[in-house]
């Protein structure tokens, strides 16, 4: 589930970045791409919590230092792509 969530971010942040370099209202899918950011993140935890739940501790040993570091960058790079077009408006006013 988490996967579909993180593409579903990644293309709101897309369609939010194309919206503002047409000059189109850019809010909605800013805020869309920000609420699948944090459903992705939410959802990659509750699959950590079910292999907790299992005991299966080689999936958490193997996976969970990798992913750890990609979410914190991937939420990173999610939010300053959202809110890029906030900071270029600012800028040019």
């Amino acid at each position: 589930m988490w996967i579909v969530f993180g593409l579903i971010a990644i293309a709101a942040t897309c369609f939010n970045l194309y919206q503002f370099a047409t000059g189109k209202d850019y809010k909605l899918a800013m805020a869309l791409g920000l609420s699948f950011t944090a459903l992705t993140v939410v959802a990659d935890y509750s699959m950590v919590s079910d292999w907790v739940k299992a005991e299966d501790w080689s999936a958490l040993m193997d996976v969970v230092p990798t992913m750890a570091a990609a979410l914190w960058v991937l939420t990173i790079a999610s939010i300053l792509l959202n809110i890029t077009p906030i900071l270029l408006e600012r800028r040019n006013k």
